[in-house]
């Protein structure tokens, strides 16, 4: 195969990916996508924030999905015992969209790389990166081999780390370090919703928490198909034995809610374990790379914020990318790394609060608090920039302090 020069080679073609992509090519750059899998495939991530919205109708993007008619994901539902705490994203502190997509990633990524392609964007399945040489100037050379065997390189000026899961710079370049994410494993499947009510109910993304550390996940598709999955501590995924359908059948004992709803349907496809997914790095980009998306940082899946990460990410480094390119000074380290380590200290603030009960407690409390109620809803929507938020702005020492409130106080009425 021929070597091919270009601005800007992606790896990966996942939401962080294509917006990457788009924006560059719509700036006039020379882009090259090269992804591993062939698409569509399976991913995890189905269910969106409404921040992601303003990425893809920045990019030009928004379009193709609307045409998709995915479930529409007006807010969250979660239950604990007999309490529900439901978040309506259009009662939210902070000002942007007020609802977004529940959507088999499969037919996602897929419908957003046929566009780009439609559009003239280069991108190649089933090509896996072997290697990579970045030079003083930032420039590199990245050896590829497709599925046929047939080896290539591509010399780019910068290259975009989109790849997800599979990680490839913080591999090739030693970027990996621990998460301060607790660790937790994950299990799921896809079941054909035999059983869905009518109505709102059944289209409620939904998270049934059932201990502090554990909780189950029901994500409903327009398509009929619905996601369902628990996340709980490794100890707790590893003392159910047998083959992961066994363990699934024998864990949905565990939903008082959904187990009727469930019990008894086929998996779609044997379900997945992952273990200790949160990541981390050491940086978020070097000189002629930058890191985007799950490449870079992967929070726990309580709050859905991987593809708003990945989107939000993409879009912030491509803009950057862009004016280097053009000859303009870039900050990488304040406009960039700063930039999103802030939304992901945010993020990252939630997660842990979650399992040490402090949000739990403020989710369930009643009666609501309709104020902390709408600041919260913000950050669940992905609005975790915002500093008029306190729940952005003291996202350290907010949650903990009220929940100690609110745990005083009903010490105090015992």
């Amino acid at each position: 195969m021929m070597d091919v020069q270009v601005d800007v080679l992606i790896i990966g073609a996942g939401p962080s990916g294509c917006v990457a992509a788009s924006y560059l090519f719509n700036q006039g750059h020379r882009v090259k996508v090269v992804e591993k899998s062939h698409f569509p495939r399976f991913v995890i991530g189905e269910s969106l924030l409404p921040r992601c919205m303003d990425h893809f109708e920045e990019v030009g993007l928004l379009d193709c999905l609307k045409e998709r008619n995915y479930e529409v994901k007006a807010g969250a539902r979660f239950l604990r015992d007999d309490v529900v705490c439901n978040f309506d994203f259009s009662q939210k502190h902070t000002e942007g969209w007020d609802w977004t997509w529940q959507v088999p990633r499969a037919d996602f990524d897929h419908t957003l790389t046929q566009e780009l392609i439609k559009r003239g964007v280069d991108i190649q399945f089933g090509h896996e990166v072997l290697d990579v040489q970045i030079q003083e100037d930032g420039s590199s050379t990245t050896q590829i081999k497709n599925d046929q065997g047939e080896s290539y390189q591509v010399n780019a000026k910068f290259i975009v780390d989109s790849s997800g899961y599979g990680r490839v710079l913080p591999r090739l370049l030693d970027l990996d370090k621990p998460s301060s994410i607790p660790e937790h494993s994950s299990i799921f499947t896809h079941v054909k919703d035999l059983k869905r009510p009518e109505g709102r109910e059944g289209t409620l993304i939904t998270f049934d928490v059932l201990d502090t550390d554990t909780w189950f996940w029901v994500i409903p598709f327009s398509n009929g198909i619905t996601s369902i999955g628990f996340v709980g501590k490794n100890e707790l995924i590893d003392s159910y034995s047998g083959p992961n359908t066994e363990r699934m059948k024998a864990m949905l004992k565990l939903t008082e809610y959904y187990h009727s709803r469930f019990e008894g349907l086929e998996f779609e496809f044997e379900p997945v374990c992952i273990r200790n997914y949160s990541k981390a790095v050491k940086k978020f980009y070097g000189k002629g790379f930058v890191l985007t998306g799950n490449s870079a940082e992967f929070l726990d899946p309580v709050f859905s914020s991987g593809v708003t990460f990945a989107t939000e990410s993409a879009l912030q480094s491509s803009k950057l990318i862009s004016k280097e390119l053009n000859g303009e000074t870039v900050d990488w380290e304040k406009d960039y790394a700063d930039y999103i380590k802030y939304g992901v200290n945010v993020f990252a603030t939630y997660v842990k609060e979650w399992y040490t009960g402090n949000l739990q407690t403020l989710f369930f409390h009643r009666p609501e608090n309709l104020e902390v109620k709408k600041q919260i809803c913000a950050v669940l929507a992905g609005y975790v920039w915002d500093e008029t938020n306190p729940f952005v702005k003291k996202h350290d020492r907010i949650v903990a302090n009220l929940a100690h409130v609110i745990d005083m106080q009903k010490k105090m009425s015992e």
